[in-house]
């Protein structure tokens, strides 16, 4: 583990504020009512599109000293995006691996954002500065997130992953599941937000689910995209019914 424990301070803004994004956001509301306790090495964030789960994500990756726009620990890109305003309030406390990564200089600092939106980009600045073997935009988009899964999560670090499984097929899922699984038994520390029951899946995770009432632990079997699909692969019908003419 590296992180034990997120939280953010909100002292310095005007209270009408807080009615404005991201404070607005109940899964952010929640953080700043008590922080977010990691209890695993892998953590996904559940909920559906607008719950807040990318948002939270980001800032972790940001309070860690990630690039917004994705990439490696330890470097800084000329990227244009400022940091968000929960980015720049996030304070972790941290395991003993991690409390050595912060007290050094941030170049000491180990781990990986991949965000959907902008992961060709990032990845081709991870090549360009030979952290990559090979040039994403000479294979596909599920091939280019691969690559930077099996040359970038090389050792203990924080990694955090908004989507991954948007580029990927089931196989792929399935070699990302083993890869968080042999990573963080070594030391390394996983959140991801995300909308796959196949990851979700992976044996000791931490799920918390994101939505309306702000964040809570769920077991796999309880969440609803489980029930969704599941509920979809027995009889697609019953679904497409609704919206089919």
């Amino acid at each position: 583990m590296i992180v034990e424990r997120a939280y953010a301070h909100v002292a310095d803004t005007d209270p009408g504020d807080l009615d404005q994004w991201p404070w607005s956001v109940p899964a952010v509301r929640r953080l700043l009512d008590g922080g977010l306790r990691f209890t695993a090495p892998v953590t996904f964030l559940v909920g559906e599109n607008g719950s807040g789960k990318s948002t939270l994500a980001e800032a972790l990756a940001e309070g860690f000293g990630l690039d917004s726009w994705g990439g490696s620990a330890g470097y800084r890109y000329a990227s244009a995006r400022e940091p968000s305003p929960l980015g720049r309030r996030l304070r972790f406390e941290t395991a003993p691996g991690g409390r050595r990564m912060f007290q050094g200089p941030r170049t000491g600092r180990r781990g990986f954002f991949l965000r959907a939106e902008t992961a060709l980009d990032a990845l081709t600045r991870e090549s360009a500065s030979g952290r990559l073997s090979e040039h994403p935009e000479a294979m596909s988009h599920g091939e280019s997130f691969l690559m930077a899964f099996r040359e970038g999560f090389r050792e203990p670090g924080l990694y955090v992953l908004d989507e991954p499984e948007s580029a990927l097929s089931f196989a792929s899922c399935l070699e990302l599941v083993a890869l968080m699984h042999e990573l963080a038994a070594s030391g390394a520390q996983f959140i991801c937000a995300t909308h796959s029951p196949l990851l979700t899946a992976l044996p000791g995770a931490a799920i918390l689910e994101v939505g309306d009432h702000g964040m809570r632990p769920a077991a796999w079997e309880e969440l609803e995209i489980v029930d969704h699909w599941r509920r979809y692969l027995d009889e697609p019908w019953a679904y497409l019914r609704h919206i089919l003419k």
